[in-house]
């Protein structure tokens, strides 16, 4: 599911994470002549890369703080971009609108991120605000489909991408996670909790350990989104760390869904790729 109306707004509020890709939005809006104004989270997001755009503080669990600050910016459609540690419900202090929405706000956390990210945008959205995606506001940061390096996926590999999209979903319904890593055939691992490095660098692990006895050069990182997704939230990202991670665990390559996974620093992350003979694929939907 997806946005229903492409028509963006000007200004957009960004709804800032951690890490590079809120910044990432924000600059490819703003090339298009769209202001971006960046709703930072705290203990998310990096100070010193906020305070290059028009910003506004906000804390999870303020909603209605908020709403009024995104009202204030003249905001009506969002998006949710950037990393964040889901908190307990124990560790969330809340403001009153959210305590009146308590039922609502709990529903959204029993599930996995998906469910909970759709689960506030409903909210937001009941408000009057509109939840938009990458594919609304900055589709140049997508996956192009094909192959964008040098290397190329040889016979093997393609038979475990085509296994790990098979896993991946089977897995979709359940929500626990958008990566899976399949050598010659044989499922070693699936993202938790913890992430798409954590995954790989289990991988590398254990190789070391000679649990794994495949090839150096052998098996494919699969990443897709979950079955029944709503595609405006959590899409899966590949960029230079993961190709690092990729050669670490020993693996041929990464194969993503095109159009629909987030492509973070994609020069940086080819270049890397071609020095460590690499490929990046990106697989039609």
């Amino acid at each position: 599911m997806t946005s229903a109306a492409p028509e963006i707004a000007s200004p957009v509020g960004v709804v800032a994470g951690g890490g590079a890709m809120p910044f990432a939005v924000a600059e490819s809006l703003a090339a298009r002549g769209i202001t971006p104004v960046l709703f930072p989270l705290r203990g998310a997001c990096d100070p010193a890369r906020v305070a290059q755009f028009r910003h506004r503080w906000i804390s999870v669990g303020q909603l209605g703080r908020a709403m009024r600050l995104f009202r204030e910016e003249g905001c009506r459609d969002l998006i949710f971009i950037g990393t964040l540690v889901r908190p307990s419900l124990s560790e969330i202090r809340f403001d009153i609108k959210t305590l009146r929405l308590l039922g609502s706000v709990i529903r959204a956390f029993r599930g996995g991120d998906d469910h909970l990210l759709s689960g506030v945008g409903r909210l937001l959205e009941q408000d009057g605000f509109r939840m938009v995606g990458i594919k609304d506001v900055a589709p140049d940061l997508l996956m192009p489909e094909g192959c964008i390096t040098r290397a190329w996926p040889a016979d093997n590999a393609k038979a475990d991408i085509e296994r790990g999209r098979a896993v991946l979903a089977a897995l979709g319904p359940f929500d626990i996670g958008q990566a899976a890593v399949v050598i010659d055939g044989h499922v070693v691992a699936v993202e938790d909790i913890e992430g798409t490095d954590a995954l790989l660098a289990r991988v590398a692990r254990l190789r070391e350990e000679g649990r794994i006895r495949a090839a150096i050069g052998r098996g494919v990182l699969v990443k897709a989104p979950k079955s029944g997704q709503d595609l405006r939230f959590d899409l899966p990202t590949i960029g230079p760390r993961t190709i690092a991670g990729v050669a670490a665990a020993g693996l041929a390559g990464v194969a993503v869904i095109a159009g629909n996974t987030i492509a973070a620093e994609p020069q940086a992350m080819i270049e890397l790729a071609d020095a460590k003979f690499v490929f990046v694929m990106g697989l039609s939907a």
